[in-house]
């Protein structure tokens, strides 16, 4: 279940840095929980996506599951650390939607759905897996908000940076277990 904890920190980074960034330009209690909500519902149900989709092809792949579930944290995590890496990427968003928020929610969630397909391999409910990742997406995001309304933008990469870095160390935990 430790795994499961690890996972669901490093995906939530994403969703916190994106926190981070909206809470530095906007602050208020309906933002922060809006935030919780949406990374939070959609980062526990991409990962479901991704395990049903890995359960679906795990009998053609078995021998080969955990070197393509190395390989998908190790590009998912490699992405964030390079993403988190780019400075002044960012668009300045001036007023929150809540259409702006569900393409928010699902573009940092995507990475979750692939990473979802490590939970064929690991010994755990996948529905109690994708709860936890949702409510540490919930609460990241939720702190998120309240962080970058103190420290600015500053930490934003940090989190990114350090997401990938635990994404790509499970990866190299799930092919050498």
């Amino acid at each position: 279940m430790l795994d499961v904890l690890f996972l669901a920190i490093a995906l939530s980074m994403d969703a916190f840095a994106v926190s981070i960034g909206l809470g530095a330009k906007h602050d208020s209690r309906k933002l922060a929980l809006q935030a919780g909500l949406y990374f939070g519902v959609f980062q526990a149900i991409m990962p479901f996506i991704g395990y049903l989709g890995g359960r679906g092809v795990l009998g053609w792949i078995d021998a080969y599951a955990h070197w393509i579930a190395f390989g998908l944290l190790i590009l998912i995590g490699g992405k964030m650390v390079y993403e988190g890496m780019q400075e002044g990427i960012e668009e300045d968003i001036s007023a929150i939607t809540h259409k702006m928020m569900l393409m928010l929610a699902i573009a940092t969630s995507i990475d979750a759905m692939a990473a979802g397909f490590s939970l064929t391999l690991l010994n755990v409910n996948p529905l109690l897996a994708c709860l936890i990742i949702g409510i540490t997406t919930f609460a990241f995001s939720w702190a998120g908000v309240k962080i970058g309304k103190r420290s600015g933008t500053w930490l934003e990469s940090k989190a990114e940076i350090f997401g990938g870095i635990v994404l790509i160390l499970i990866g190299f935990k799930m092919l050498f277990a």
